[in-house]
């Protein structure tokens, strides 16, 4: 049965801007002082004085992530039962829709975690820069000796929440407009909960950036993959 979500040409064209986005992103923290400059308009008197605040400790980094922990795990229990008895009532294309989410809200968060652990970027607060003792090394820099690899970039936090972009499949293959501003929209709280960790000296902007094209491309490729045995069907 053919549950074809996202055609083949708009697959490509998907690809074709994550490909200009992460150059844009690479770009932005390669060659531009833009992550430095925000750091430095929210850091003061030698310190990140959000950095224990109420709404970026409490609320932004403890309770907001734990709702949506909460949620994803309903999307994957769903789609595991789903998986485990079929309900007659869900089509092919409801079916593959609730596995794209429920598996980014899996991988999201797990992809970029386990980038963070490769990564030589270190989080503000760490920096000589802002009263730590380690160098402020770019995306593409290599580790000095004697230095440590800093395993801070991409953002984890934010994550929690940028695995919602995959909603936006549920106004596919029907309403391809409203399904590229839904996107546009999921990815605001996972960006907002990236700007908090950034007013706590725990990110870079760019940071965040790379977090949130690791969500956007790992859900156009589980959309081709996922959808591809369907339509073969």
């Amino acid at each position: 049965m053919d549950a074809t979500l996202l055609p083949a040409r708009t697959l490509r064209r998907l690809a074709a801007w994550l490909a200009a986005g992460a150059l844009a992103i690479a770009a932005l923290g390669q060659c531009t002082d833009i992550d430095l400059a925000l750091a430095d308009a929210v850091f003061d008197a030698g310190v990140f004085p959000w950095r224990h605040a109420w709404l970026t400790e409490a609320v932004g980094h403890g309770m907001l992530k734990w709702l949506l922990v909460l949620l994803a795990l309903g999307f994957i229990v769903a789609a595991g039962a789903d998986l485990l008895a079929p309900s007659a009532r869900r089509c092919a294309a409801d079916r593959l829709r609730l596995r794209v989410v429920a598996l980014s809200a899996i991988l999201v968060p797990a992809a970029v975690n386990a980038l963070k652990h490769v990564s030589s970027s270190h989080c503000p607060w760490d920096l000589q820069r802002y009263g730590g003792v380690q160098p402020y090394l770019r995306l593409f820099d290599a580790v000095p000796a004697g230095a440590m690899p800093g395993q801070c970039l991409p953002a984890g936090h934010a994550s929690s929440a940028l695995w919602l972009v995959s909603l936006a499949v549920y106004w596919l293959p029907g309403r391809p407009a409203t399904a590229g501003r839904m996107a546009c929209l999921a990815l605001v709280p996972g960006l907002a909960l990236g700007w908090l960790q950034q007013l706590r000296g725990a990110h870079f902007m760019t940071h965040t950036l790379w977090s949130a094209w690791i969500a956007c491309a790992l859900v156009s490729v589980l959309v081709a993959a996922l959808q591809a045995p369907l339509r073969a069907g």
